[in-house]
């Protein structure tokens, strides 16, 4: 099980950026599978989780509205469209799936099975 992310960079405030997390070893007709961020001095935050068994999405409130969560079962990749950054979404952002699970909702409260590397995302001017 492999999940690879990348996409992170700097980008400004009302801006956008996507972000890529390409899997191997498993498939995304199951699992739930999201994205996670950690900012310096804070603790890991689940932003958007999705259920690739029934296609159901959690987000977090700070990024409700703003970030979406996709994937193309194809390319085996899961997509995370940030629009409208803000400064505060600055952190190291992850992508990590539950294997045994699919609800979105528990992986992005509980965390994941299996994590991938991270990426920078900065949001500055």
């Amino acid at each position: 099980v492999q999940l690879q992310a990348s996409g992170g960079g700097q980008v400004q405030p009302g801006g956008s950026l996507r972000l890529s997390c390409r899997v191997t070893g498993f498939t995304l007709d199951r699992p739930a599978i999201g994205w996670f961020r950690q900012a310096p001095g804070k603790e890991r935050e689940g932003v958007s989780c999705l259920s690739t068994l029934n296609d159901i999405v959690h987000y977090s409130d700070s990024v409700k509205g703003r970030f979406t969560v996709s994937r193309d079962a194809a390319k085996n990749t899961v997509y995370l469209q940030m629009d409208n950054p803000r400064p505060e979404d600055t952190a190291v952002y992850y992508c990590g799936v539950d294997l045994g699970h699919s609800s979105s909702y528990a992986l992005c409260m509980r965390g994941p099975s299996d994590w991938g590397q991270g990426t920078q995302v900065t949001v500055s001017s």
